[in-house]
């Protein structure tokens, strides 16, 4: 079984038992870290796909905190004297994953009343106006559940939107 995580703007393909190198996090070594960024759990046909985030937790103990190699630049213009020499060491975290099973903790959904609450305040917040945009009127039309023709003037777009909220 593999997962896809996402951290530190990057990608990883993980199994259990692994050892990766990710962005620098701010745990010590030997404590424990919680990837929720999944993107992919499973394998074979029992794959898990998330549209972003499947939902599940992948864990992992730091093994260790570092500096990586050092990486040189160098800069230089010919025949003007110009050179500039810079070194540089990107922080690392070594993480080594030990579950993939983990689930997320799950958010309560409201209470009864508070939906029944919500519904009978959904009428739009805001008002249309000749000053917004016209993706923005679409954008408004899709929230509130009204039909428009996207490729419409602007102002045939307001009136339908006027008309179907009166």
């Amino acid at each position: 079984m593999y997962a896809v995580i996402e951290t530190g703007g990057k990608q990883y393909r993980v199994q259990e038992g692994d050892v990766i190198t990710v962005e620098k996090l701010n745990v010590e070594a030997g404590e424990t870290v919680a990837f929720d960024k999944v993107l992919v759990l499973g394998e074979g046909k029992d794959i898990k796909v998330g549209a972003p985030y499947t939902g599940d937790v992948v864990t992992g103990s730091v093994v260790e905190n570092g500096k990586g190699q050092k990486v040189i630049i160098f800069k230089y213009k010919a025949k003007k004297d110009y050179r500039k020499k810079q070194g540089h060491r990107q922080p690392y975290t070594m993480v080594k994953i030990e579950s993939l099973t983990g689930a997320a903790p799950k958010k309560e959904a409201p209470k009864a009343e508070a939906v029944e609450a919500v519904v009978e305040e959904a009428k739009p917040a805001k008002k249309v106006s000749a000053s917004m945009k016209k993706d923005e009127l679409i954008a408004f039309a899709n929230e509130n559940n009204i039909a428009i023709d996207e490729k419409a003037t602007k102002a045939v777009i307001i009136e339908a939107i006027e008309a179907a909220l009166k």
